[in-house]
């Protein structure tokens, strides 16, 4: 190579590395519709990616490597012994046979086999045909009869009845310069072969065809029929041997007669170096304009697992919105003046006698609640425990409901029901959520009091808070608070069977209209600014279940960009 191709071969490298990390880098890890194949797409990318287009353009000059591949029992390790005429690949009638790949080199070809050039993830082992050879190993046999420049690899069955053989022989197909496909007579209609061999036509791979085992008297009826579906497949010039049906000779091997032309075929292929690279070149050529394609169709199934990740996070976030606004209505639409806060109250001003008293004159009413607040101190304790008992019910109930609901539409949302069954406990409110919230609302209460202490701005004002006390005078603001957005006015009918009017217009004498209207409004927001706070933290349990599963809402446009890059510098 001169400087100048150097040069552009290691930009182009650098580039499909680029690709290769971004592919690797990608997580697939919600159940969505697309991920069982988004995962096979991306395995098969880093595996041809690692297996032959980046130790291809690394290393454009090393032997053509042709993997002989196909359907059960077509012959393909009988084939190659015979090409090789040594037993180097097992054959036999049981099913299967080749159970890890065996690659045949010339001794002088060592070097480019040997080492993890390609098919990085096999180790390699050595050793005859009789020995077992262990998973995730490709077994090398040297072999001076294989012509230099030439290896060939036996690969298992394509459709054999061992999941794991199967797709380690898609993966050998993949790494392959040549294809060389192994039917028989009563096969070679087969889906499984068509299948891969549509893929090789999609990828640009160099196929040959072995027609194996076919009668003599069939070739000339079998062999257009499967030219004629070749052509249709987009496999127009893969040429086609036939292999007649004969009897083995005493070691094993088919009659050199028998598969003459296909032996100088390939001799022909192994000694001449400007068609090896014929060869090469079609198959990188075809396999480099498929990662286009293959690595939009990645970028498509992450598009959908940041959409689902987006959909779950966005139902937590929905459902804890909702949670909020609910315990928003529930501080002004009464219901914290009911039940128990509403019998405390009543106890705290002493019913029969207040509510006749109501349209009395204020220093009236002031003397009876200061009577009651003097005389009867445990009422006051009482309301003061009702109200955020209320209160830390009203958010403990909203709480609940989200992460019900939250739990119910993740169980309908591509990828929600794994994660929820990896966390079973979503589906409720966090084990220590009741102690925080009866926390945060004692906190709320301190907060409304030194509201109180605050307005205490002259001495008139200190001694009518004196003459409550802070205590009382704060309980009269929560109560004012939960009335209605904004306070009531005199004039205007009491919530719950008249509970705040009291309250409202102690305070109002005390403070004035529009003090009380502000400091009601600051006691609201001071709550809910917690409640948001509370339930943020509740929400944020399902956006890092999400996030903890990876992220995949930036790996689509890397993949873009990647894949950019290498058609940009291979143009």
């Amino acid at each position: 190579m001169t400087t100048s191709e150097t040069t552009e071969a290691s930009v182009l490298v650098e580039a499909v590395t680029g690709l290769r990390d971004a592919v690797e880098s990608s997580v697939l890890p919600l159940s969505t519709p697309g991920q069982a194949h988004g995962i096979t797409v991306r395995r098969e990318l880093i595996q041809q990616l690692d297996d032959y287009v980046l130790p291809r353009l690394r290393s454009i000059d090393a032997p053509l490597l042709a993997v002989v591949g196909g359907s059960t029992g077509a012959g393909k390790s009988t084939l190659v012994n015979s090409i090789v005429g040594a037993p180097v690949s097992r054959s036999g009638v049981l099913r299967p046979t080749t159970t890890s790949p065996v690659l045949v080199h010339h001794p002088e070809d060592r070097k480019w086999f040997s080492d993890q050039r390609i098919l990085p993830s096999l180790a390699r082992v050595t050793g005859g045909p009789g020995e077992e050879s262990a998973p995730g190993t490709v077994r090398l046999v040297a072999s001076a009869t294989l012509p230099s420049g030439m290896a060939l690899l036996d690969a298992p069955d394509i459709d054999s009845v061992v999941a794991a053989n199967r797709e380690l022989a898609g993966q050998l197909l993949s790494a392959a310069d040549l294809w060389l496909f192994v039917t028989t007579a009563a096969r070679y209609a087969d889906a499984v072969p068509w299948d891969l061999l549509r893929t090789a036509a999609e990828r640009g791979t160099a196929v040959a065809i072995v027609l194996d085992r076919i009668a003599p008297d069939a070739v000339d009826e079998i062999r257009p029929h499967l030219a004629g579906m070749l052509r249709e497949q987009g496999l127009p010039t893969a040429p086609i041997f036939t292999v007649p049906e004969s009897t083995l000779t005493k070691e094993g091997f088919l009659p050199a007669e028998s598969m003459g032309r296909l032996k100088a075929w390939l001799d022909a292929l192994a000694g001449d170096a400007r068609a090896r690279s014929v060869v090469v070149s079609q198959t990188l050529k075809g396999a480099m304009g498929s990662l286009d394609g293959r690595t939009s169709s990645l970028a498509d199934a992450s598009d959908e697992q940041a959409n689902a990740a987006d959909a779950l996070t966005a139902a937590a976030d929905s459902n804890y919105e909702h949670a909020t606004d609910g315990v928003k209505d529930g501080m002004t639409d009464g219901t914290l003046l009911r039940g128990e806060v509403l019998a405390r109250w009543q106890e705290f001003v002493g019913t029969g006698e207040f509510f006749r008293q109501i349209e009395s004159t204020l220093s009236r009413w002031r003397d009876k609640v200061t009577a009651a607040l003097k005389g009867q101190p445990a009422p006051s304790e009482d309301l003061g425990e009702a109200l955020q008992s209320g209160v830390a019910n009203l958010l403990v109930a909203h709480a609940s409901a989200a992460s019900a609901d939250t739990a119910r539409e993740w169980r309908r949302l591509p990828g929600g029901d794994a994660l929820l069954a990896g966390h079973p406990q979503l589906a409720k409110p966090s084990a220590d959520f009741n102690p925080r919230v009866e926390a945060m609302v004692r906190q709320w209460q301190g907060e409304v009091f030194d509201i109180v202490r605050s307005e205490g701005g002259n001495r008139r004002t200190n001694a009518r808070i004196a003459a409550y006390g802070v205590n009382g005078i704060g309980l009269f603001l929560m109560l004012v608070s939960f009335a209605a957005t904004g306070g009531l006015t005199g004039a205007e009918v009491g919530i719950a069977g008249g509970t705040s009017v009291l309250a409202q217009r102690v305070l109002e004498a005390i403070f004035g209209d529009q003090a009380v209207r502000e400091m009601a409004a600051k006691a609201r927001a001071s709550l809910l600014t917690h409640v948001t706070e509370l339930y943020d933290t509740e929400r944020e349990r399902y956006a890092a279940v999400v996030a903890s599963v990876g992220d995949t809402a930036e790996q689509s446009a890397a993949l873009h960009a990647a894949a950019k890059r290498v058609r940009e510098v291979s143009a």
